[in-house]
């Protein structure tokens, strides 16, 4: 084992751990429509339209976790086909995961608490991911693997900010409790 590759392991098992928790959560929203659940004032938009929702945590999961991998020196050096077979199938994944997200954003209706500003940091970030893995795609089209490496490791940072919202969030609602007002604390209040 070398000095490096003890760090390298942290930080698969931690770019895992951030794929792994959102990944659990879509599977419980993928199944409550097929396992009969009530329909609620939350849920009622995914099980109105399922399909941008399916597509989402369908591309999301493998993104996030195949994607992690992607990151593993030894791997890219000893796999090269393999890392640029699953690297277009990411791709793939990544801009439909980026896509459904700006769908959904766009054309369910809000969900009670989410304001403007919300709304539009989705955009930006959906936007922003869908764009990182189009430049890092065409950068590794014309051979330039330092600006591929750049542009992937932005997609995929943007694409796994799911995970680290509930890495952060849930520690703080454990020890402080539920937040008392709006469920997001970056909502607007709702004009009329």
């Amino acid at each position: 084992m070398t000095s490096t590759s003890t760090p390298r392991r942290f930080a698969l098992a931690g770019l895992l751990a951030l794929a792994v928790i959102p990944s659990i959560a879509g599977v419980f929203r993928i199944a409550e429509p097929a396992g009969g659940a009530d329909i609620t004032p939350e849920n009622a938009r995914f099980f109105a339209s399922p399909a941008p929702v399916v597509v989402h945590i369908l591309a999301a999961v493998p993104f996030g976790v195949l994607g992690a991998f992607q990151f593993v020196p030894a791997i890219r050096r000893r796999h090269p086909g393999r890392h640029r077979a699953a690297g277009r199938f990411l791709v793939v994944c990544g801009l439909a995961a980026a896509l459904s997200g700006l769908w959904m954003t766009l054309f369910y209706p809000r969900a009670e608490g989410d304001g403007g500003l919300l709304t539009g940091v989705r955009l930006v970030f959906g936007l922003a991911m869908a764009a990182s893995l189009v430049l890092a795609f065409t950068a590794v089209r014309r051979r330039d693997l330092a600006r591929h490496r750049a542009w992937m490791l932005r997609g995929y940072a943007i694409g796994m900010g799911a995970g680290t919202q509930t890495l952060l969030f849930i520690p703080a609602i454990v020890v402080f409790g539920p937040p008392g007002g709006p469920p997001r604390p970056w909502s607007t209040p709702s004009a009329g």
